[in-house]
């Protein structure tokens, strides 16, 4: 389970590094979220995955009992999954905004929309 996950995680860092070099800003914005889907799988990698108890403590307990399930990787990532929707719904909408401002997305076309500097590129 953890070496199909550890591959998934390697697969999707592979996709995302792949998307994020590409011209277009869509596919920039795709890869971006990959990344971000293959962060939140490490950070669930890192809890470890097995069959543990639920992180719950017993009633009169003040300590959960031994063999129970790390609850800081789920908090990480339920935190990372909030930032990661974050990011792309900005993305994106900075993506539409270059759009309806310039009429293209192709990153070195852009670089011609900016105005000349002082060694005249």
């Amino acid at each position: 389970m953890e070496a199909s996950l550890a591959l998934g995680f390697g697969a999707l860092i592979a996709a995302g590094t792949y998307m994020l070099l590409a011209r277009h800003i869509l596919r920039m914005v795709l890869g971006l979220s990959l990344i971000a889907v293959a962060v939140n799988m490490l950070l669930f990698l890192a809890g470890g995955v097995g069959p543990e108890e639920p992180a719950l403590i017993a009633a009169g307990a003040e300590v959960a009992a031994p063999g129970t399930a790390n609850p800081l990787p789920q908090a990480l990532v339920l935190t990372a999954v909030v930032i990661g929707f974050a990011l792309l719904s900005f993305a994106l909408v900075l993506a539409y905004r270059v759009q309806l401002a310039l009429g293209f997305v192709d990153t070195d076309a852009m670089r011609e929309a900016e105005p000349a500097g002082e060694d005249g590129r």
